[in-house]
């Protein structure tokens, strides 16, 4: 939300009377008596305006003036000027000021002007925003993958909460993929040049949070299941949300906090300040349409980190893939995925009993030989060298793990 002003004026009746008129207004102003005071709140994708005095010690208002426009040259300055003092309104003008007021001036003449700028600003903002969604690819299309009309669903909830200043819950069962969710959010907001810090809330401090809230200024952070956040650090969060000038909070869980903060083991305050804006991830179970198009992009990208050539993915296999309730989720499709090029599975969920010492070993060499004639094209002779075993002993290993060459020419 473009609600900021920095107003600058040296003295000091002036600038709290016309920060009280922007306070009543429900704007967020910053007041600083000189340039020196102002100049760190200045920054480039500021969302709000600059209002200044132009005559000051020091660093004038014209000096602000270029300093703004060397930061950002689309941020709007108003220049104050002293009654009668027009001419040097009108070189402020020239200089690129966003327009001037004569000192004393009617909140309603100075709010018309403010509010005229904040707009503009607001616009500003809006088409960069823009800009780099078109350059970067729609990052919920891109990284949330899906035909199903809950995928669909997803991805417009993300967009719109990613428009809105608001905080964020995302929540899901395990494995449903709470920090890409988030991370989709982050790259579509305003700020998403600015920080995007992830954290386990588990490991945090009130002293911990506070530095993360200070080292993602502008940007986001992601609290992962916020569900076990120390009970000293929801307080701390409590108290860092009401502040202003703040990045943005997700939190992710799988637990319910409602049923947490009911029993006294999560600040029920925070939950119904974190209940405002909710992203629910369905289970995969609820949109079994999307597991043929998730596991076709993990298949690929398992093979571009393994280096391996993109495998034939049968209707056999995705028919069983469809058949299954992934209780993991997403991680349990990803790993089955990894699996399925490595020659472990034909993409079933892993055994839940733990394996043997020879079993491991033994799924582990299979992938090796796989591995080998892939690269190879099926050419067992040239398999066998890269592994720089005789031709005889891998023929024997191939036939052990019942691996056909020809399949893989």
């Amino acid at each position: 939300m473009v609600d900021r002003v920095v107003l600058v004026d040296d003295d000091t009746s002036v600038r709290e009377a016309l920060g009280q008129t922007l306070e009543l207004e429900g704007l967020r102003p910053t007041l600083a008596g000189s340039f020196v005071a102002a100049k760190d709140h200045i920054v480039s994708e500021f969302a709000g305006v600059i209002v200044t005095d132009i005559r000051m010690p020091g660093k004038d208002g014209f000096y602000l003036l270029d300093y703004a426009h060397s930061v950002d040259p689309e941020l709007p300055v108003i220049l104050l000027t002293g009654e009668g003092d027009i001419p040097m309104a009108v070189k402020g003008i020239s200089a690129g000021a966003f327009d001037f007021l004569e000192k004393p001036c009617a909140p309603q003449e100075f709010m018309a002007v403010v509010e005229k700028a904040l707009r503009t600003r607001a616009l500003v903002l809006e088409n960069r925003r823009l800009k780099r969604q078109v350059a970067q690819g729609d990052a919920a299309a891109r990284l949330l993958r899906g035909t199903s009309p809950a995928s669909k669903k997803m991805r417009e909830e993300a967009r719109t909460l990613a428009r809105s200043a608001a905080d964020v819950l995302i929540t899901g069962e395990p494995g449903v993929g709470t920090a890409k969710m988030a991370e989709v959010v982050h790259l579509l907001s305003a700020g998403s040049q600015a920080p995007f810090l992830k954290f386990s809330a588990a490991a945090q401090t009130p002293e911990s949070l506070a530095v993360a809230f200070h080292d993602a200024k502008d940007g986001t952070v992601f609290l992962d299941e916020v569900a076990a956040l120390p009970q000293p650090a929801q307080f701390a969060l409590l108290d860092l949300l009401e502040t202003h000038d703040r990045p943005r909070l997700i939190a992710g869980t799988y637990a319910d906090l409602g049923e947490l903060a009911g029993a006294g083991s999560f600040s029920p305050d925070l939950f119904y300040r974190l209940e405002a804006a909710v992203i629910r991830i369905p289970p995969l179970r609820a949109r079994r349409e999307d597991i043929p198009t998730l596991f076709r992009h993990y298949v690929d990208i398992a093979c571009e980190q393994s280096d391996l050539p993109v495998p034939t993915i049968g209707q056999d296999v995705i028919a069983r893939l469809m058949a299954q309730d992934w209780p993991g989720n997403a991680r349990s499709l990803m790993n089955a995925a990894m699996r399925f090029v490595m020659g472990l599975s034909e993409g079933e969920e892993a055994r839940t009993e733990e394996l043997g010492l020879a079993e491991q070993l033994a799924q582990v060499e299979r992938s090796l030989l796989i591995a080998a004639l892939q690269r190879h094209k099926g050419n067992a002779t040239e398999a066998a060298k890269g592994l720089k075993l005789p031709r005889k002993t891998f023929y024997d290993k191939l036939a052990r793990h019942e691996i056909k060459a020809e399949a893989y020419r």
